[in-house]
This record gives structure tokens, sequence and C-alpha cells, in this order.
């Protein structure tokens, strides 16, 4: 066994330590999302979903690339275990992962691109 001293970062989440308690935030992971997707200088979205939004199954749409909508939602449904305001919007996108059409890969590029404006959030513990 080894002594690692005080956690700091940990399976993408970072840990930091004051006065007030913990805070547990994953600013990194989501820098690295934004470079892997390619919109790390996107205009942020103000919410993670377009209002009243209904996702489904269209006939003869375009479908988007299934590996990479599978890793984003992956990515996003990890990320919303510290970022609980992007849960509801992430449940709706992760619905229709089957066959992931270019409407649904949008709307989970909204929800990244909501990442880009709270950044720096997380968690006080």
């Amino acid at each position: 066994m080894k002594d690692l001293r005080r956690l700091k970062y940990f399976l993408g989440i970072e840990v930091l330590r004051s006065q007030l308690g913990i805070f547990i935030c994953k600013k990194k992971y989501i820098l690295n999302l934004l470079g892997e997707t390619w919109i790390i200088d996107c205009k942020p979205a103000e919410t993670p979903m377009i209002p009243n939004q209904k996702l489904y199954m269209k006939n003869e749409a375009d479908l988007a690339d299934k590996g990479q909508y599978y890793r984003i939602v992956g990515k996003l449904i990890y990320l919303s275990h510290t970022q609980p305001d992007i849960a509801h919007a992430v449940g709706v996108v992760s619905q229709l992962m089957h066959q992931p059409q270019v409407h649904q890969m949008e709307a989970a590029m909204r929800i990244i691109r909501y990442l880009r404006k709270i950044t720096g959030y997380g968690i006080n513990v």
C-alpha cells in the first residue's frame, strides 16, 4: 500500500479542499470533451435542451455516426453524476441510442455547448 497524499484528481473528477469543505468538479473532463468534439471555442448554449423539445425517430432521416454518438452520450452520462442540471437532457438523448439520427446528435451537441458555459461549476460537499 502506498500513501499518495491528498486526493486532487481521480477518474476525471477534480477535488479541491478549502475551509468551506470539499469542492468536486469535472472542468478538465469537460474541456477534453469539448476538444474531442472540435467545439472548444463554440458559442455556449443557455440551456442544455430546447424547451419542450421532443426527440423521436423520423422516417428517412439522415443517420449520425453511431460510434461517435455512443462516445458522446456515454461521456455525458458519466458527467451527469456531478452536473445534475444536465441529467434530464442526457436521459432524453440516451433513450434513442439504437439508431441515432442527425437531429439527435444536434441535441447531444447542444448539451456540450451548454457545458462550455458551466465549465467551472461543481458540487460543494
